[in-house]
């Protein structure tokens, strides 16, 4: 058991923070720009926030509640409606936001508790409000765990349960994106016979969803961290200018986010 935590702990940390890098995401744009303001305390909230709804979906996906995600299926369309409102008004802030040439002197960060505050909130309700998350860290954990056990590591059976848990959620959603499924046709070998004790977690389930849960939420925040320094530290050597268009343009990014979420929501509920 103590062997399986420290295994699925070490896991759960490198999973976050390596599939936390893609500068891609809402999150990771949110943080960014408000990195290259100098508003470390704000990025630092916002990555804790976006690590509580982490650990939601990561705990309920990793786990297996895949009766949850049968309740959570139709209110998805609505949810992403929500979301792009919210991702469009984060956006908007984003994209009017006009440095100073005094703004970015040197390694100066920006202590306004004003323009710090509500960085906690927004880093919640951006992945809350995203459903992708559920499908995307369990689609990531499969891969991770399945990948690790292969390997020879003691996982404590949960490679299983979240294999278990894929196919299930490919079942219940067969229309959905093909991600899970094309995860599942590729790392299925990973799951055979080589390592075949048939080991099963039981009363354990809860603990090391749990552990797996909190260390890669603790792995996503150190990573918005060391990111939020390194912007912060080195966005002087940045002219003033083309700082304001890098910021507008992910500005510009995040509300095409929104967008895109309204486009899909509208078009589950209505062609679907």
């Amino acid at each position: 058991m103590t062997e399986s935590l420290i295994t699925i702990s070490l896991v759960g940390f490198l999973a976050g923070f390596v599939f936390s890098m893609p500068v891609a995401g809402p999150i990771s744009i949110l943080i960014t720009s408000n990195a290259l303001k100098g508003k470390f305390r704000y990025c630092v909230r916002a990555a804790v926030g976006s690590a509580f709804a982490d650990f939601t979906y990561v705990y309920i996906a990793v786990l297996g509640l895949t009766g949850f995600y049968s309740y959570y299926r139709p209110a998805i369309p609505y949810i992403l409606m929500v979301g792009s409102i919210f991702l469009l008004f984060l956006g908007y802030k984003i994209f009017k936001t006009k440095l100073k040439i005094e703004d970015i002197r040197d390694e100066k960060i920006n202590h306004d508790k004003y323009k710090n505050k509500g960085g906690f909130t927004s880093g919640l309700m951006l992945n809350f409000l995203n459903p992708t998350l559920f499908l995307g860290w369990l689609t990531s954990s499969f891969i991770t765990i399945s990948l690790v056990a292969s390997l020879g590591f003691n996982m404590g059976g949960m490679d299983k349960v979240v294999s278990n848990n894929v196919k299930q959620i490919n079942q219940i959603n067969r229309t959905s994106d093909s991600s899970l499924s094309i995860a599942t046709h590729q790392f299925d070998f990973l799951n055979n016979d080589l390592h075949a004790k048939k080991d099963t977690v039981k009363g354990y389930a809860f603990i090391l969803s749990g552990f797996y849960a909190f260390f890669l939420s603790l792995g996503s925040v150190f990573w918005f961290y060391l990111l939020t320094k390194l912007l912060i530290k080195n966005r002087h050597r940045l002219n003033v200018n083309y700082l304001n268009k890098v910021i507008s343009a992910l500005g510009l990014v995040l509300c095409g986010f929104g967008i895109y979420l309204a486009g899909r929501g509208i078009d589950l509920v209505f062609f679907h």
